[in-house]
């Protein structure tokens, strides 16, 4: 699929591509890590076609969406000219939309309640497919933020995978705007390793380099790929 976009278009998130892995690969260096063991998640919410085929011919493959049905409109069609794309789902989820996303999303990481494991362990022995899970944690337990409170991740961890037989491999958070990012970093590494898990979902455009001081196996990027996300308008109700 070739991109539509301009070539100045296609240039610029290319650099900007290519910059944010530079970043990456100094940063994981400087911690002692392989800059492999970074993985950058590109958020691809409400960017344009044109946005997401530059991305795709600049070497990009791993995605995170907000929204099961904006993903859908995104990537059906790309996904068989791109069979080596990786579709993340990094938006909160309801219950009744578990298998469009289980039949979408190669990992799912925003699990945060038993009722929502329940739902994805029957939308999976429904449709065939098995997404990967990662648990994602309120670590400031803000009251607006989707999330499990830390005090009660490991009862979940726990619960998703044996009473529900989901492949749990990581953790997912969103600190604090206004907090210093880094204890909320540690706190869920901590969690991790006592529950014996490897991926660590964290850091955005703002804090992934300290996110990767910290562990971070994945990094989700918008802004820092794409530039100032586009404004979508309100549709008000008739």
């Amino acid at each position: 699929m070739a991109p539509s976009s301009s070539g100045s278009s296609q240039t610029s998130i290319a650099d900007r591509i290519a910059r944010v892995r530079s970043r990456i690969e100094a940063t994981a260096l400087a911690s002692g890590r392989r800059p492999s063991s970074v993985i950058l998640t590109a958020v691809s919410k409400t960017q344009s076609d044109d946005a997401l085929d530059a991305a795709l011919m600049a070497g990009q493959r791993v995605f995170g969406e907000n929204r099961v049905q904006e993903a859908q409109a995104h990537w059906a069609a790309r996904r068989k000219a791109f069979p080596d794309l990786e579709l993340r789902l990094i938006g909160p989820l309801q219950s009744n939309k578990a298998e469009d996303a289980v039949a979408l999303f190669d990992v799912i990481e925003t699990l945060d309640r038993e009722k929502l494991a329940e739902a994805l362990s029957k939308a999976s022995a429904k449709t065939g497919r098995s997404p990967r899970v990662l648990v994602q944690i309120n670590t400031g337990a803000e009251p607006q933020k989707a999330g499990v409170l830390p005090e009660e991740a490991d009862a979940l961890i726990t619960s998703a995978r044996d009473t529900y037989g989901l492949t749990v491999e990581g953790l997912m958070s969103i600190p604090p705007a206004a907090e210093a990012a880094g204890p909320h970093f540690a706190l869920l590494a901590r969690i991790a390793r006592r529950n014996g898990l490897d991926v660590l979902s964290m850091g955005m455009s703002g804090d992934f380099e300290t996110a990767i001081r910290f562990g971070a196996t994945h990094v989700r990027l918008g802004t820092a790929l794409f530039g100032d996300r586009p404004v979508v308008p309100r549709v008000l109700n008739d």
